[in-house]
């Protein structure tokens, strides 16, 4: 059977679904998501093999004014992924006006000369109606090879955007496993899962000031695993928060971040937790490259 392979970068501003669509395509949790914008950092491969077609979905940073070295790095990434990738798919809101983020990944997609399909997501929001407009808009300023309403949080128009990305596909051989969902390390997902946490959990600046190390992480011989994590943060003052009143804050986001790597590992996990502070570490680049923010 001759196999085929599709490198598709998914791209867009951030908070517009990119992660949602990725964990829908790959039907399980690659990608930590949260309503915060900036939540994904890294570069995320998701791997979907169906029958002989292997697309390898590349979730990518939302691109934004970048303010520091991390921020770079994250802007960097996204433009960087579109590069070399047989299609680039722009994810966007059903608004009806095509903002900077928007205009600076279509400038980068037009120099790179690599097909695009446009994806307007959360069309659970809006009546229909309100797409044509939207659909014009883009039109207008860019030949996009198709234009699919979609809806990451529901799959509406999911399947439909996939068997367009099968049109993509280049002869060649799978490039991963065709069990595997995807190209991270288990104990990067375990860090992303323990960051996603403090997504939820803590408001305003502290989350996006934190990075999560993973120390220790090793197999019992009855399958057990254990884990030890270090949350960094930026200030004394976020470590207490961080911490909570009697330390209560801290067990919740263990605690929901422990359910979900035992979901994903498929056993029982043990799992510790410290916090401590690194000032300023988003504008170090030691600091950055050392918590695997680096190319």
């Amino acid at each position: 059977m001759k196999t085929k392979t599709a490198m598709i970068t998914i791209a867009g501003r951030p908070n517009v679904g990119k992660s949602t669509l990725t964990n829908y395509l790959v039907g399980e949790k690659i990608a930590i998501v949260s309503n915060k914008p900036q939540t994904t950092r890294n570069r995320i491969c998701g791997i979907v093999t169906r029958e002989n077609t292997q697309f390898v979905f590349v979730d990518t940073p939302g691109y934004h004014r970048a303010r520091t070295k991390l921020g770079d790095y994250m802007v960097n990434v996204a433009q960087e992924s579109i590069a070399d990738v047989d299609l680039t798919i722009l994810v966007v809101e059903p608004i009806a006006s095509v903002g900077p983020q928007e205009e600076g990944l279509l400038a980068k997609i037009q120099s790179s000369r690599s097909p695009a399909v446009l994806a307007i997501n959360k069309i659970d929001t809006v009546e229909k109606d309100a797409l044509l407009e939207v659909i014009q808009v883009y039109s207008q300023k860019a030949d996009f090879d198709a234009i699919v309403p979609i809806s990451a949080k529901t799959g509406d128009g999911v399947d439909d955007l996939l068997k367009v990305c099968e049109k993509y596909a280049v002869e060649g051989p799978f490039l991963f496993p065709e069990d595997i969902t995807t190209d991270q390390p288990e104990r990067q997902v375990m860090a992303e899962i323990i960051r996603e946490k403090l997504l939820w959990c803590l408001d305003r600046e502290v989350p996006h000031g934190t990075a999560v190390e993973i120390n220790r992480f090793s197999e019992r011989d009855n399958g057990i695993i254990d884990i030890d994590a270090t949350i960094y943060c930026e200030k004394a003052s976020h470590k207490g928060i961080i911490i909570g009143k009697g330390g209560e804050m801290l067990k919740k986001i263990s605690s929901m971040a422990r359910s979900d790597c035992e979901r994903f590992m498929g056993t029982k996990v043990y799992l510790t937790t410290w916090v401590k502070v690194k000032e300023n570490w988003r504008d170090s680049d030691f600091l950055v490259r050392n918590f695997g923010y680096s190319e």
